[in-house]
């Protein structure tokens, strides 16, 4: 197969399924030869990024997204994407492993921002305990010279509450528990913009979209760059 990418997903599988969905909803074509070829590696079984970024002790994803690298940078992807916001924790790590690109997920939310919205100032981060702890978004963010926005600790119990006892459990969205939660972000919290910074925020945007501000979905943001990086390598 000439020019492809590789997906590594399954973190959670719910959240790929959406990436997938809108990649190929959005990728422009009239007939199955214009669809983008790629192979996707959907890795559920990969240990919860949250629990080991937390926890140490616990086992690393670390190892089996490595093997993930390797097997396929062995079949010579033009390029790879990882789904999984949490899981650029172990970027630099997951670079060393292979010289094939790797998207970066948060820096290019980050980098839509300033594209889109060049009046944002205040840029509010929801996401799992994970990525709150790896820092993984607040660099980018005031690296780019916006003030980052946390939510406090309710906020943050009401996104865990989505991610995980709907999303990732019953693959289900409680509209009213999503839209509060960023009506506090922009309402209470005076957020210009709110990152989703994690896969399955991205999927809640995806079924019960709010538009009432607007919203960085790192999702989507990756889905256009993947169709855009795979156009390019298609051309060359």
């Amino acid at each position: 197969m000439e020019h492809f990418f590789t997906i590594i997903g399954g973190m959670g599988t719910s959240a790929t399924e959406t990436y997938l969905h809108q990649l190929n909803e959005r990728t422009p074509a009239t007939n199955d030869q214009e669809y983008l070829n790629y192979i996707l590696v959907n890795h559920a079984t990969v240990p919860d990024r949250t629990d080991y970024i937390l926890d140490h002790s616990k086992p690393s994803p670390l190892p089996p997204l490595l093997t993930d690298f390797k097997q396929q940078a062995a079949l010579k992807p033009d390029f790879f994407t990882l789904p999984c916001n949490t899981a650029h924790y172990f970027y630099d790590e997951l670079t060393k492993a292979t010289d094939i690109p790797i998207l970066h997920m948060p820096r290019e939310a980050v980098k839509w921002i300033g594209q889109n919205l060049p009046n944002a100032h205040r840029v509010g981060l929801i996401s799992t305990e994970g990525t709150r702890a790896d820092h993984i978004y607040d660099d980018e963010i005031k690296n780019a010279g916006y003030e980052l926005v946390l939510p406090d600790d309710k906020i943050q119990q009401q996104t865990n509450e989505l991610i995980y006892a709907n999303v990732k459990e019953k693959n289900s969205v409680d509209r009213v528990l999503y839209h509060e939660i960023l009506r506090q972000m922009f309402e209470e919290k005076d957020c210009d913009t709110v990152v989703l910074g994690c896969t399955e925020l991205s999927l809640a945007q995806d079924r019960e979209p709010y538009t009432k501000h607007p919203v960085t979905d790192s999702q989507s943001i990756l889905v256009n760059k993947t169709i855009e990086l795979a156009k390019k390598y298609a051309q060359e």
